[in-house]
């Protein structure tokens, strides 16, 4: 398999893993009616800078790294749970504006990029997936940097692209969205992203 053609592939799997709307997803979904594409943006590149985070340590063999997040596996899961379920609390109750928000400071697009990369890392064992992914797609042969280097970049930018297409089409219904129907998708937000919190603290018991 040629680069270009290993590329390709890893983009399709980088998108067929994005794709499924878990709770980063439908933080990106609330994130993007409440403040703008700039910030369902910011959300899907942390997410997809986390997630290829993983992918160089699986890639690069960095077995010192990948051995201590899975050796903290538990508490992660926790804090992660925790951060869900105060997002889903948060979210759940909080008043809707009469008008749909802008990211207006820099500073804010960071928070809610720093949030999901930082939220998208306590999956330690997306370090496995890589892996598996990696002895999977790689032609046969010595694996090289170049082919590790490219998966990496492929499954980045299915990711991405996936982020985009949603963050696009929940931004073109956005102004169309009264104040109430906003409350509603705040408050079945709010619920999905607690109900996954609770999943991450059980999944760590």
């Amino acid at each position: 398999m040629s680069l270009s053609a290993l590329f390709l592939t890893a983009a399709g799997v980088g998108l067929a893993v994005a794709a499924p709307v878990g709770p980063m997803g439908m933080l990106c979904i609330r994130r993007t009616l409440t403040d703008g594409p700039r910030a369902g943006l910011a959300i899907g590149f942390g997410i997809a800078c986390g997630d290829a985070a993983y992918g160089l340590v699986a890639a690069l063999g960095l077995v010192g790294v990948s051995q201590f997040m899975l050796a903290y596996d538990r508490p992660l899961h926790i804090a992660a749970g925790l951060f869900l379920l105060y997002l889903g609390l948060r979210t759940f109750f909080q008043k809707p504006a009469d008008q749909p928000a802008t990211l207006r400071a820099n500073g804010s697009w960071w928070r809610a990029y720093a949030s999901a990369f930082l939220l998208t890392l306590t999956n330690p064992q997306t370090v496995i997936m890589f892996a598996a992914l990696f002895a999977t797609l790689a032609p046969r042969g010595p694996f090289s940097t170049s082919i590790a280097m490219t998966t990496v970049l492929g499954v980045f930018c299915g990711s991405i692209a996936w982020w985009c297409v949603l963050v696009t089409m929940v931004s073109g219904a956005r102004h169309a969205l009264g104040a109430r129907v906003r409350q509603w998708i705040d408050r079945i937000a709010g619920l999905a992203l607690a109900a996954f919190g609770v999943a991450e603290i059980r999944r760590a018991m």
